[in-house]
């Protein structure tokens, strides 16, 4: 059957956020459920989205009791469009009869548009979705419709519920958050990443695999709105690799990952910029032990790249993937930053550096973040990133250290030196694992010293400075250009005038504050 649609805009705190259409109520024959047999019952709707439809499109499912399964299908239609001009593109998702307010504990799943059809029982669910009981009430088939052609979307969802007795509850196999036995040191972690549980290609398995192949010592499971991964997670940790529960929020204005929150935590995406709700999402993260992160910033692709500020951000990720134009956008962005807390007392973000891999070959850990932290936790390592104690390589090959002396005084990434303005700094940085690398010392007046290494990629420089002559430093390590030579410094132009990033610190900031 065709369906009308009765418009809803809602703005409230309590309710969704951005504007919603509400679809008439799909139901089904409670009657079925009284049978001595399981039974199977389906309905099919179609309809047509306009273009500039809202955000969001509920359709209302009424469950009767005895509803063992609901499954979803759904397809729409992607006629020609001219170059250009964007076409029909539609996630979906579900909530169940608790409701679909912001961050409604109703929330069952969202696989966007990596899935045609899902399903739910107590026992199991599609990749995306939570298990645990079908009741009774209304359940509502989100769609997200975030692209609509100039002709219009034309859809059709079809929701099928077997009727019948429960399977054994699913049990959740979250992964413990620290690893025992660890201590203080420097920790290898990619912080961005995906699986089937959302747009990725790889399964929980294949990614605990990639990890360790690249040496890493943690990840953090970002899939897209949806935090079904964490309970699968738990057999695939170990000591060799720590499995830090997260999510990418992917909103109509921009994606950030919500780092370090506790096992089943969901964090809600359903706002734009203008409706003012991140304030209230990073609350959350934070209560739930997280740090809020903005993700590729600079990102072509529609509602990707960001547009909230960074009032609300506790880090910032500057370098996505292989080294591209947008990471050195999002890098001059940052510098920017760093110039703005020196010269305000403003606060800062570090910078961090995440794979973002969905599948093959994108690479794990390409790049990843080295934290410094008191043990090998979940907790620790985000206290390490939110105060900058961190840097980024492009792969476990690259090893950096960077330290600042005055005296007496002694600071790493991320710190302070606490010198008088006049006193002699001296700043040295050892590298290994970059090829006839270029070695950048960056400050607030911009690059002061550039360093090619042997063709060995290891080597010890040093600079020199006074707080009075320099706010904060830190230390890019470039690959040669393509044509081998170290480049002259540039970073922005018709092309991009130096070699692709292989480590990038945080500050060290001089002078007393």
């Amino acid at each position: 059957m065709a369906h009308s649609l009765t418009r809803r805009t809602v703005l409230t705190a309590g309710a969704v956020a951005g504007t919603a259409v509400v679809l008439d109520a799909m139901s089904f024959d409670p009657a079925v459920a009284t049978t001595r047999t399981p039974a199977v019952q389906t309905k099919t709707i179609t309809g047509h989205l306009a273009n500039g439809a809202a955000d969001w499109v509920y359709l209302p499912v009424v469950v009767p009791s005895g509803a063992r399964r609901i499954t979803v299908r759904y397809s729409y239609d992607r006629p020609p469009v001219a170059d250009g001009v964007p076409g029909n593109s539609c996630d979906i998702g579900a909530f169940d009869q608790r409701g679909i307010d912001v961050s409604s504990p109703g929330f069952r799943g969202w696989s966007g548009g990596a899935r045609t059809e899902f399903t739910i029982s107590a026992s199991d669910a599609t990749p995306g979705y939570l298990p645990g009981p079908v009741g009774k009430g209304t359940w509502h088939v989100a769609l997200g419709p975030y692209q609509i052609a100039p002709q219009g979307l034309d859809y059709e969802v079809q929701v099928t519920l077997d009727f019948g007795t429960p399977d054994a509850p699913f049990r959740p196999a979250y992964p413990p958050q620290s690893v025992a036995g660890t201590g203080a040191g420097w920790y290898r972690g990619d912080a961005h990443v995906h699986t089937v549980h959302s747009d990725g290609k790889r399964t929980p398995e294949e990614l605990a695999a990639a990890a360790r192949t690249a040496g890493l010592d943690f990840i953090v499971s970002t899939d897209h709105n949806t935090s079904s991964a964490h309970a699968v997670w738990g057999p695939l940790a170990g000591d060799d690799l720590l499995i830090v529960t997260g999510e990418e929020v992917t909103t109509r204005n921009g994606h950030y990952l919500a780092l370090g929150i506790a096992p089943s935590t969901w964090i809600d995406w359903r706002y734009r910029s203008r409706d003012d709700a991140l304030p209230r999402a990073a609350r959350q993260i934070r209560r739930a032990g997280g740090i809020v992160v903005p993700a590729h910033p600079f990102c072509p692709y529609v509602g990707c790249r960001w547009k909230f500020g960074y009032d609300d951000a506790d880090a910032l990720e500057v370098w996505n993937g292989p080294w591209t134009i947008d990471d050195e956008m999002a890098v001059e962005m940052w510098d920017g930053m760093l110039v703005t807390h020196a010269r305000t007392g403003q606060g800062w973000l570090p910078a961090m550096g995440n794979s973002d891999a969905h599948s093959e070959p994108q690479v794990v850990g390409l790049p990843h973040n080295v934290v410094r932290a008191d043990r090998l936790a979940a907790t620790a390592l985000t206290a390490g990133l939110r105060v900058g104690h961190s840097w980024i390589a492009e792969s476990s090959d690259v090893d950096l250290d960077v330290l600042a002396t005055a005296g007496a005084h002694r600071a790493g990434i991320g710190e302070r030196l606490a010198a008088p303005t006049t006193a002699r700094v001296t700043v040295t940085v050892t590298v290994r694992g970059v090829p006839s690398g270029v070695v950048r010392f960056m400050t607030d007046e911009g690059q002061m010293q550039q360093t090619s290494l042997p063709p060995s990629g290891l080597g010890t420089i040093t600079w020199t400075t006074t707080p009075s002559l320099a706010a904060y430093v830190r230390v890019e390590v470039r690959h040669p250009r393509s044509d081998g030579s170290a480049g002259n410094g540039t970073a922005m132009g018709p092309d991009v005038q130096l070699g692709a990033m292989a480590a990038l610190s945080n500050p060290i900031w001089l002078g007393r504050s």
